[in-house]
């Protein structure tokens, strides 16, 4: 679930101001680190000199050997898990690409659902006369499936937890916008009072579970949910 840095900024008038809180460090041995990403924080650097700024690059000044394993878009907030050496890379990227790590997602959605939890079974493919925008395409797409259940009905608004059982770009964004409820803030899907209705993408990766590359036990890191 990630995006594409170059074509998110119009390189004529690039605003790119992420927070400068310190990292925050949820668990840190010999073989990983895990942290929990702001949102409004890029992944990795873009194209741009000037967006250099990212979690990678903060990271690195603190482990220079760290390397990515997996990503989370700019505007998502959440827990994220990063190698110290190749050993320990290898082995947690291969339980996401065997997508044996599960992942728990909080979102707060417009409208309000009146079922109480479904799944979501669309193919999604890239939107490339809108890009990095991506969209249900039965004939091109990539099988894309999310478990999704109602944690909280407010006003006009849907608080929900996401499972995504594939790891497709902005599929979680694509996935509840299918439904008619897009989240809240996404200034890519969003629309109107939907869009005006938070200050950021109400999209939060709240939970991680997965092995621990040497010892092979079963970890779970949280990280509370910001709205």
């Amino acid at each position: 679930m990630t995006e594409n840095n170059q074509n998110f900024f119009d390189a004529a008038e690039l605003v790119y101001n992420p927070p400068q809180d310190p990292l925050a460090v949820l668990y840190e041995d010999a073989e990983i680190v895990i942290v929990n990403k702001p949102s409004g924080l890029l992944h990795v650097p873009g194209k741009d000199p000037r967006l250099f700024d990212c979690l990678e690059y903060r990271a690195r000044k603190v482990w220079p050997g760290i390397s990515i394993i997996h990503r989370l878009d700019l505007d998502t907030s959440g827990v994220v898990v990063m190698g110290l050496n190749k050993k320990a890379h290898a082995n947690v990227a291969m339980q996401f690409e065997k997508r044996t790590t599960q992942k728990v997602y909080i979102a707060r959605v417009w409208g309000v659902m009146t079922d109480d939890k479904g799944h979501i079974d669309l193919p999604l493919c890239t939107d490339w006369e809108r890009k990095p925008r991506q969209k249900v395409d039965f004939e091109k797409g990539r099988s894309a499936q999310t478990d999704w259940e109602v944690i909280e009905r407010e006003g006009n608004a849907t608080r929900v937890r996401l499972f995504p059982r594939t790891g497709r770009t902005h599929q979680l964004r694509v996935h509840m916008l299918s439904l008619g409820h897009p989240i809240l803030g996404d200034r890519f899907y969003a629309e109107g009072e939907a869009l005006a209705a938070a200050p950021r993408l109400q999209l939060h990766a709240a939970e991680l579970r997965f092995r621990h590359p040497v010892s092979g036990e079963e970890y779970v890191f949280t990280a509370s949910c910001p709205f």
